[in-house]
């Protein structure tokens, strides 16, 4: 048979089900607005029946077959009451009963994904056609719509905000019951989160530093601490140093092995059985590294696509990442403008935070200075679409032997919450950052 000629995918008797379930059990409309959105329903006609429904949850009214032909024949849905109320007794009728509604919700949903499947084939097969950009271009917005669908993140649809909302309620009511979700992806680090209230969902974290002072460590340690307290996947991106090298600095820090022995093949016998004990613990996470020199946005979306369980992206450093396409006008400036605002969407599109680490300007050596968010290297950009802008900064002058082992974590940008700075201890022979205690402090 000719593919013009078939028909979409649709289960009329599933999305008839979902709707008789949800008038014969009205609590049950909670589950099934998880799995489906009034989009999802084929006929023009369901979908007006799911929106109404949704409305008066929303508004605490009743869900009966009075309250729904009125509000249907009153939008149009419908032209007279008799229609109506047969249509919506019939959808009583026929329905089981309320105690498999997931499941006809799921059988709607999947006729839906296949339709938006059939959909985006058809808008790619167009492209790739008409030769409308490059090939690279073509590919990437390929995975896209791919990716789009099968994360059920149709971001090129509108979004009604009455699904909005009740997405918004089932997001408050799984806070309720657990708060701890409300705190965002924790840095393990408590002075710190104190300030962060944790990484959220998209955020886009830069952490500069002057090098030398420790920012790959430091997200080296974030990307562990947030590897074992949330077993989740933490992909690191490292455009400058070798996945060996990274790894060597993990098991220092993890094992509290001399980084330098570490280096020089001069292990005593019980670092040995340290770094036996590191290497177990970070074998059980989910930490993964590429080492690709010069990796571009969409380079590192189509490789994280392929991640499961993601839950943190770290980059190495901003300034050795390239773009798709070299500027006519040569300008590293609006590169690196490029750059971040691909970074943050595809924080958004993958649903974790981004933490890039980031160079800053010589301007801090020679005043000897705290660094500030003009001190960023093509800051513009840099500090405009960041969530959170976080810099180190230590004593590597010498000028106070009193603070030679401390770094000033500097909150100096936070949409969520405070900025401010605290002490965090520098155990450089490890390569680990740590939590003062109140007798380090004291000291």
């Amino acid at each position: 048979m000719d593919l013009l000629q078939k028909k979409m995918p649709s289960s009329i008797d599933a999305e008839q089900s979902v709707l008789g379930s949800i008038l014969i059990d009205p609590e049950c409309l909670n589950d099934v607005s998880q799995i489906v959105k009034a989009d999802d329903f084929y006929l023009e006609s369901h979908k007006a029946i799911f929106e109404a429904m949704q409305s008066f949850s929303l508004n605490n009214k009743p869900i009966d077959v009075i309250t729904l032909v009125n509000n249907l024949v009153g939008e149009g849905t419908y032209e007279d009451e008799a229609a109506a109320r047969s249509y919506i007794r019939l959808l009583v009728d026929i329905t089981p009963g309320s105690a498999n509604a997931k499941d006809y919700a799921k059988i709607v949903r999947d006729k839906s994904t296949l339709r938006k499947l059939i959909l985006a084939a058809e808008d790619i097969e167009r492209d790739a056609y008409t030769e409308s950009d490059d090939v690279d271009s073509i590919v990437d917005v390929a995975e896209q719509r791919v990716f789009d669908i099968s994360q059920n993140n149709q971001t090129r649809d509108f979004i009604h905000v009455r699904d909005a909302i009740m997405q918004t309620y089932e997001r408050l009511k799984a806070l309720r019951d657990a708060p701890e979700d409300a705190l965002g992806v924790q840095s393990g680090y408590s002075d710190l989160d104190k300030y962060i209230v944790g990484f959220g969902k998209g955020d886009l974290v830069i952490v500069g530093a002057r090098p030398g002072v420790g920012k790959t460590s430091f997200c080296l340690n974030l990307g562990a601490n947030i590897a074992k307290r949330s077993k989740k996947a933490v992909c690191m991106f490292s455009l400058e140093m070798s996945a060996e090298q990274l790894v060597s600095r993990l098991l220092a820090a993890e094992g509290m092995v001399d980084s330098y022995r570490m280096r020089s093949g001069k292990l005593e016998n019980d670092d040995w059985d340290k770094l036996a004990n590191a290497a177990s613990t970070l074998s059980e996470t989910e930490i993964y590294i590429d080492d690709t020199t010069g990796v571009n946005v969409t380079a590192m979306k189509g490789k994280l696509r392929r991640i499961k369980n993601l839950g943190l992206v770290i980059v190495d450093y901003l300034q050795l990442m390239e773009t798709e396409k070299k500027r006519k006008d040569g300008s590293r400036v609006n590169e690196v403008a490029e750059i971040t605002r691909g970074l943050k969407i595809m924080g958004k599109e993958l649903g974790v935070p981004i933490i890039v680490c980031s160079q800053l300007s010589r301007g801090t050596d020679k005043e000897k200075k705290r660094p500030v968010l003009s001190d960023l290297r093509e800051s513009g950009s840099i500090e405009q679409d960041a969530d959170m802008v976080i810099f180190l900064s230590r004593d590597y002058y010498g000028e106070d032997p009193d603070k030679a082992n401390l770094v000033e974590v500097i909150v100096a940008k936070n949409r969520h919450g405070e900025t401010g700075t605290i002490e965090m201890s520098w155990l450089g022979q490890y390569t680990k950052f740590s939590t003062l205690s109140t007798d380090i402090r004291e000291e």
